[in-house]
């Protein structure tokens, strides 16, 4: 079929790998274009502190001399350093359905990780902060806000080439404009709960973000690196996250909860800006600008992005205190549709009382995995 498979070595060729995706899914129904500018620095090592502790390859597939498709294999030493492994990363797949073309980009991928001394091949993971998994369920409803989409077919190429299920991770919907109440005896166990334990949720104050994302960091660290698939988060990664959030966060509902001053959880929900960037084409063109800009109070989805409890106040509820507080807010800001994203599918501490508030699974993702010989 006249394939050819190319790393990408110059600033055109790393050009056509990010806009690929632009031109494969133009005016698809579901996806939703993700800002052009913000795909620019998650690709660049000038811009996205990831590189710092990253050695990556990206390539392009070739059809007739036209890209066709593309995959991203790389080596995450601060991940493998943590996990006590020799994992090489892939992501960034693209490829349409095409005879041998999804083995080639795989195998371009898997002779790279292998040739820098990785003994495991697993992915997708992304560039972007806390994207990764391939979605195996749900295709036919858009994305919320910083998840990925991607056709039916690429589990099919995975699956072909040899990979894998290493872990799914599940997101959850509920529809909230049906008049949907949180069940009582969740409020009147948090309300004791917040009584006996003398704790605090509180909005994170803007005026001083970076404190308040340090606290959401110490939190997340030490909530989650026992998570599969957690890797530690660098203060360069932090400051990044704390200027993402900045640009699109309501502060009403990212939350803390302290006890005595202390931070002992946060709640991170985000409104799905995805709802504006439809027909964008990715471009921050002045119609898209005023939209993001207009448009923010008028966002009636949201996702509850990252939720983290430092251990010692973990299975004891505070996370009934989240819920509680959010539901009132949300109620108040006229919310249609709220999802919880990238809950692992074995941590029933958190699959448990959201399926008790009546949420149901909408959507899958599965990060695949590969021994290399």
């Amino acid at each position: 079929m006249n394939y050819s498979v190319q790393a990408v070595e110059t600033g055109g060729g790393l050009k056509q790998f990010i806009g690929l995706p632009y031109h494969l899914y133009k005016n698809h129904p579901v996806w939703v274009p993700p800002l052009r500018m913000e795909e620019r620095k998650n690709y660049s090592p000038k811009k996205n502190p990831l590189f710092d502790h990253c050695d990556v390859k990206h390539f392009l597939l070739l059809k007739a001399g036209r890209p066709a498709g593309r995959i991203s294999a790389f080596v995450n030493h601060l991940a493998n350093e943590h996990w006590g492994t020799r994992t090489g990363l892939f992501g960034s797949y693209e490829c349409a359905p095409d005879g041998a073309a999804p083995g080639l980009l795989l195998t371009a991928a898997e002779e790279w990780l292998r040739k820098q001394g990785m003994t495991v091949m697993q992915g997708p993971w992304s560039f972007a902060s806390q994207e990764f998994g391939l979605l195996v369920r749900g295709f036919d409803t858009p994305p919320m806000v910083m998840a990925p989409w991607n056709p039916p077919s690429y589990e099919d190429h995975f699956r072909a080439f040899g990979l894998k299920k290493a872990k799914d991770l599940l997101v959850y919907e509920i529809d909230v404009s049906r008049g949907y109440t949180l069940p009582e005896k969740y409020i009147r166990f948090s309300e004791s709960l917040e009584k006996k334990l003398d704790i605090r949720v509180r909005p994170i104050e803007m005026k001083r973000l970076r404190s308040e994302v340090a606290n959401i960091l110490e939190v997340a660290n030490a909530s989650t690196s026992g998570n599969w698939g957690y890797i530690p988060v660098t203060d360069k990664e932090a400051e990044e996250l704390a200027q993402s959030l900045r640009m699109i966060a309501d502060p009403d509902i990212v939350m803390l909860a302290e006890i005595e001053g202390k931070p002992v959880g946060y709640l991170i929900v985000l409104p799905d800006i995805n709802t504006l960037l439809k027909g964008s084409d990715g471009r921050l063109l002045p119609a898209t600008f005023l939209k993001l800009l207009f448009g923010l109070r008028r966002i009636t989805r949201y996702r509850i992005w990252a939720l983290g409890i430092i251990p010692e106040f973990q299975r004891r509820g505070i996370d009934t205190l989240f819920y509680r507080h959010l539901h009132r807010k949300l109620t108040a800001k006229g919310a249609t549709t709220v999802e919880a994203n990238y809950v692992l599918e074995d941590n029933m501490a958190m699959n448990n009382p959201i399926l008790k508030m009546g949420f149901t699974e909408s959507k899958r993702y599965r990060v695949f995995e590969k021994e290399l010989s």
